[in-house]
This record gives C-alpha cells, sequence and structure tokens, in this order.
C-alpha cells in the first residue's frame, strides 16, 4: 500500500505545482503592458442630418452661455411702391403743427401760404359714404394722397370704409356730427361746440384711433366763438382755394371742368370735393389724369400731433349714441356654429 499511498501523494502534488505556475503566468502584474488588441475599424461618416442636428444643438448651449444680444430695432415702414409709372403720385409731405389752431385756404385764411405753384392738396368732405370706396381707388390708382373731413354721423353708418381712408395712408380730420350750419341762429354756443367735438369723437370711436387736429366748418361758416374754440383746443381750421361746387354738378365733366379751369387761373390751391358725391367719384379718374397732363403736383398734409378727444363726449357717444365701436373678442367666441 506504500507505493499506491506515494503515487497518490506525488499526483496531489504535482497538480497544486501546475496550478500555481498556471495562475502566475496569467495574471496580471503591476506595471505589465496593456494586452494588444486588434484596431477598430473606423466610424462611418455620420448622415448630413445628424451632423446638422449636432451642430444646431452646440450653438443653442452655447448661446445660453452668451450674454442676451440687445433687442433688434423695430423694422422702419415699408415704403409704399407705386404699380404706376406714370402715376400723379405726391410730390411732397408737409406736417403742420396745429398749435393756436392755424388757418389754410386763401378764401378765408391769409396767414399760411405754403404751396409752391403749381401744387395742390386734394381734400373730401362728407364721408364716410358708399361712393368713398371708388374714390379711394381712384386716389390709390394714381399713388397719391389727399386729407378727409367726415360727419361724425356719417362715421356711425360706414365706420368700416372709414377705416379703409385710414388703412390706405389718408389724412383725416373731421367736419361736426351732422353737418350743421355753426353759425345758425337755432345753434346755442354751447350746441355748436358739441357739433365740433361729437363730431372729432365718432371718428375716433369709428377708426379705434385719434384723429387729426384738422376740422373743416360745413358750408364753410364760422362764428368767433367757434373759431376760437378751435384755437384753444390747437385744432387747424382748413377752408379751400378752389371749390369744385360738386354738389351742383350734373355731370362728372362738369366737375372736371370747374375744377381745372379755377385751378389754372389760381395756379395752385386746395381743392374742395365731396367724396359722397357720385359725379365727383366717377370724374377723379380724369380729373387726377388731367392735373398730371397739366404739371400740377399734389402736397400731402399730415399733423404734427394727433387730436386727443375730450373724455365726455366720447362716453355720451358710446352711452347715448349708441355708436358702435370695435369688438377686441374674436368673432369665434361670439358666434359659434352648432349644427352644419
Amino acid at each position: 500500500m506504500r507505493n499506491p499511498l506515494g503515487l497518490m501523494l506525488a499526483s496531489v502534488v504535482a497538480a497544486v505545482m501546475i496550478a500555481g505556475v498556471w495562475f502566475w503566468t496569467s495574471s496580471p502584474r503591476a506595471g505589465a503592458a496593456p494586452p494588444q488588441t486588434v484596431a477598430a475599424k473606423p466610424a462611418e461618416p455620420a448622415p448630413a442630418a445628424a451632423k446638422l442636428a449636432a451642430k444646431d444643438d452646440v450653438e443653442v448651449t452655447a448661446a445660453l452661455s452668451k450674454p442676451a444680444a440687445p433687442p433688434a430695432p423695430p423694422p422702419a415702414p415699408a415704403k409704399s411702391t407705386c404699380a404706376n409709372p406714370d402715376a400723379l403720385g405726391v410730390s411732397r409731405t408737409v406736417v403742420i403743427d396745429t398749435a393756436g389752431g392755424p388757418g389754410f385756404g386763401f378764401l378765408q385764411y391769409k396767414q399760411f401760404d405754403f404751396l409752391a405753384d403749381k401744387e395742390v392738396v386734394l381734400t373730401f368732405d362728407d364721408g364716410p359714404w358708399p361712393t368713398t370706396p371708388s374714390v379711394l381707388k381712384a386716389l390709390a390708382d394714381e399713388c397719391t394722397k389727399a386729407v378727409f373731413f367726415p360727419i361724425g354721423l356719417h362715421t356711425t353708418y360706414h365706420p368700416e370704409i372709414l377705416r379703409q381712408v385710414a388703412a390706405a395712408g389718408h389724412t383725416i380730420g373731421a367736419h361736426t356730427w351732422s353737418h350743421a350750419h355753426l353759425d345758425s341762429k337755432k345753434l346755442t354756443e354751447q350746441q355748436a361746440m358739441d357739433e365740433i367735438e361729437k363730431g372729432f369723437s365718432a371718428v375716433k370711436l369709428a377708426l379705434g384711433s385719434a384723429p387729426a387736429p384738422f376740422f373743416r366748418f360745413p358750408a364753410l361758416v364760422h362764428t368767433q366763438a367757434t373759431t376760437e374754440h378751435l384755437g384753444n383746443r390747437n385744432i387747424a381750421m382748413f377752408s379751400c382755394d378752389v371749390d369744385s361746387n360738386d354738389f351742383k354738378s350734373s355731370s362728372p365733366d362738369q366737375v372736371i371742368q370747374t375744377v381745372m379751369t379755377k385751378l389754372d387761373k389760381q395756379g395752385k390751391g386746395i381743392i374742395l370735393m365731396h367724396d359722397l358725391q357720385k359725379h365727383t367719384a366717377a370724374a377723379l379718374p380724369t380729373l387726377l389724369r388731367r392735373l398730371k397732363a397739366g404739371g400740377y403736383k399734389v402736397v400731402q398734409v399730415r399733423a404734427k400731433t394727433q387730436l386727443e378727444t375730450l373724455p365726455e363726449y366720447d362716453a355720451m357717444l358710446v352711452k347715448d349714441m349708441k355708436v358702435p365701436t370695435a369688438s377686441s373678442r374674436p368673432v369665434g367666441s361670439v358666434v359659434q356654429t352648432v349644427t352644419d
């Protein structure tokens, strides 16, 4: 038995020695070089979209760490372009400081002569009316501008038309509430003031913004009290140099003839017309071409500041006259379809 037992012990000792040698040679040791690996295959180029996304991510993230850029200045108003190369156009624009209530139009006011020879100012009274859009189209076709003096009561009938006048870039003043002659013996001094102020408030409520402090007396008649009131309110008064008398005209041709005859005699001036007269609306395209052919140039007139209407008249019109005002509510919140 000694021989078999010795053989078994020798086998165990040999196995232990072999395991120790294997462990020593296969275990990593400090300072040993890292095992050699096979070189990796170069990565495929990323798709263009992935590159763009990564680039965008980097730019956005980087932007967060940068100081905020100062706000960009508001864009300049787009300069309107005229599709008509031979249009009458506007030769120049003047801005009027209405402090003290200056008057314009040599038929009544002689102090301020701001028009050069062959210059005209186009003005229209008594709108807004269903004929007004035809007047606006004629002016737009010739790329020119005018001053409108609407009647307050008419603005309650057609506020959307008055807003078309404003959207086209024309100047809007006022022409009393009901076209009352302010020198009438039937009107008290206070009623005359009411006519003026209610007219301006009606224009403001129809437009949603303040009108120009420009006023024209109905029939061009005034009193000392009304002119003093306008002066105290810093509202300019407009008369005319050329009266078209279109409300007396029997045809568009007569409107044209009247205006051109008077204008050729005077050489320049503020032209008074009425946008509610159908003959004037029909005559205007030809009249504007005649002005162009005659060498006349249109001067656009604007106000330095807009008029601040009196709150009591604004409130009066909203409450008593039921003047419609623009709603800030969207149509969908007011009118909804419940069945198709």
